[in-house]
């Protein structure tokens, strides 16, 4: 990488997509919600009014060259950085991990292990059954389809980071049977898994007990992508 930072190397990687993208304004929108900064926001650090901002998007103008897209790129980072550089730090980990950020969310090591319900109170979650650990030491964020259907299981492995003292939570999930069912082929397992998007009452009705057979404890949540991923901002 020849000792660059998350910051350049996640500019890199959002200048790149947003050039060579099909809708560069789609792309664009995309990242800039992705960051939670408003077209306002993002126009007055770039000190132009927040229609160049929404012209841009909309395909209103021409496709912006790449002088302007770095210009775009780093006033998103700039404005993240001043709020404290979540999201940067955010990406840089799945990044510096070898994943595409539209598969890993997030990809976290805590400094100290936590208590597993701290965990699930953070993102609402519904614990379904227990498993064998009361603390967690990290936790990974998963799109569920991207996960299963373009990871090996090499790769699926490196989800854990240091430690499957972890949750693992499956985004996107419609009743829980296909990630379940992909962990029973990865050993080991993590210690808690949440199935994000589905109430406890539409769960596959084997979840549990596969749960119970590999030892994890196992939970469900339906809390909004985005405010889920700004909560766990917060855990240390």
């Amino acid at each position: 990488m020849g000792g660059r930072g998350p910051k350049r190397e996640l500019a890199e990687k959002i200048a790149g997509e947003i050039t060579l993208s099909d809708d560069p304004g789609a792309t664009l929108r995309k990242w800039r919600t992705d960051f939670d900064v408003s077209q306002t926001d993002l126009a007055a650090e770039l000190e132009v009014s927040s229609s160049v901002i929404s012209d841009y998007e909309s395909g209103r103008r021409e496709s912006p060259g790449i002088g302007v897209v770095r210009r775009l790129v780093d006033g998103l980072l700039a404005i993240d950085e001043r709020r404290g550089g979540d999201r940067i730090r955010q990406y840089g980990r799945v990044l510096s991990a070898g994943f595409e950020s539209d598969v890993v969310y997030d990809l976290r090591e805590y400094a100290t292990s936590m208590p597993l319900p701290r965990f699930y109170e953070t993102i609402e979650a519904t614990e379904v059954t227990g498993g064998g650990t009361e603390r967690i030491s990290g936790h990974t964020v998963i799109d569920s389809i991207r996960t299963i259907t373009r990871l090996s299981s090499e790769e699926f492995f490196r989800l854990y980071g240091q430690s499957t003292n972890r949750a693992l939570v499956f985004t996107g999930v419609t009743r829980g049977e296909s990630p379940l069912v992909a962990l029973r082929v990865v050993n080991p397992t993590p210690n808690a898994v949440v199935l994000h998007g589905l109430e406890r009452a539409d769960l596959w009705e084997h979840a549990a007990d596969l749960a119970r057979i590999d030892g994890y404890s196992l939970a469900t949540t339906t809390m909004d992508l985005d405010a889920m991923l700004d909560s766990l901002v917060s855990l240390e």
